[in-house]
């Protein structure tokens, strides 16, 4: 089958929706409880969008929406400016078929073209073929944090992983006022 990365639109918010709340009902991949509405998807957007970031769709033949991703800022600090923290997430029917290393690689090159230093993933540590995914895509484990969540029932470890875009740049020169 022959799948296509695009820019989401409007119309691809539906879906969205209903990617992100199956993974919040049925996975560890979000550890939110409560499912979200279309004005949340809407919100969500629209603010990936007024920071400059992209929200990506990977689409089939007939323009089906079958998984997407993105990148926000890490930390809500200046001095982190240059880091994304970013997901990627596949329809539970369409894991397994390759998509999301397809949406990976188009969502570095992304954050490269936005100039951004590196990019962070959180991920539940139990989520093997997550780490698996990023480290094939080159991120490297940094950190490890017992028991810092909680989902059905049970506490959850967080594996941090990152991927500097750029090696060997330089730090931007500081900012004066």
């Amino acid at each position: 089958m022959t799948y296509h990365i695009r820019d989401a639109v409007q119309d691809d918010l539906p879906a969205i929706r209903d990617i992100y709340n199956d993974a919040v009902l049925n996975t560890t991949a979000i550890w939110n409880e409560q499912t979200v509405d279309l004005d949340n998807r809407q919100a969500w957007y629209s603010a990936r969008q007024s920071q400059g970031y992209p929200v990506l769709v990977i689409v089939d033949s007939n323009n089906t929406v079958l998984g997407y991703a993105s990148f926000g800022d890490w930390r809500p600090f200046e001095g982190f400016r240059h880091t994304v923290e970013h997901s990627v997430y596949v329809g539970s029917d369409q894991r397994g078929n390759g998509l999301g290393p397809q949406l990976m690689e188009v969502l570095i090159d992304r954050a490269r073209g936005c100039d951004k230093h590196v990019m962070v993933a959180a991920i539940e540590s139990g989520n093997a073929a997550s780490i698996r995914l990023h480290e094939r895509a080159g991120f490297v484990t940094t950190g490890q944090m017992p028991q810092v969540g909680t989902k059905f029932g049970r506490w959850l470890d967080l594996t941090f992983m990152q991927l500097t875009l750029n090696p060997g740049a330089q730090p931007p020169a500081a900012h004066k006022e």
